[in-house]
């Protein structure tokens, strides 16, 4: 099992990398998933727009993007980037603590992987349900 965190284009250094890897193996256990391979990259806005459109075709921000690297049912490998700034603004926007913002956007990433979806209405809010599931273990 490897969880990897890195960082393009900005200076960013996640706190307690231990006790998120061993969040996120917890999480993913919920399912019955392994995690074999999973990067976190942390980027600016830009370096994540830039992917946004070179790899999405989507001429928008958002604060993170996923993709499934996954080759066997059951294990988990992907690559996930997270734009700090954008986490940074959603905080202040949503009147919540950074890091806790970071976790949602951390967890969200992770459940996309295991299957979650967030493009219809029902399914946004199952995604939400499994964010505040997830981010209750992270305290835990």
């Amino acid at each position: 099992m490897a969880i990897l965190f890195f960082e393009e284009d900005i200076k960013y250094s996640l706190k307690g990398k231990n006790k998120y890897k061993i969040w996120l193996k917890s999480i993913a256990e919920t399912k019955g998933l392994k995690i074999k391979d999973l990067n976190y990259i942390f980027c600016s806005d830009e370096y994540l727009y830039q992917i946004n459109v070179d790899y999405l075709n989507h001429k928008t921000y958002t604060d993170i993007i996923t993709f499934d690297n996954s080759e066997n049912e059951g294990n988990i490998e992907g690559d996930i980037f997270i734009s700090i700034e954008r986490v940074k603004e959603n905080a202040e926007k949503e009147h919540v603590d950074f890091e806790k913002e970071l976790q949602r956007v951390i967890s969200h990433g992770l459940l996309h992987l295991m299957g979650y979806k967030d493009k219809l209405d029902t399914d946004r809010s199952n995604m939400r349900k499994m964010e505040e599931k997830a981010m209750a273990m992270f305290d835990n």
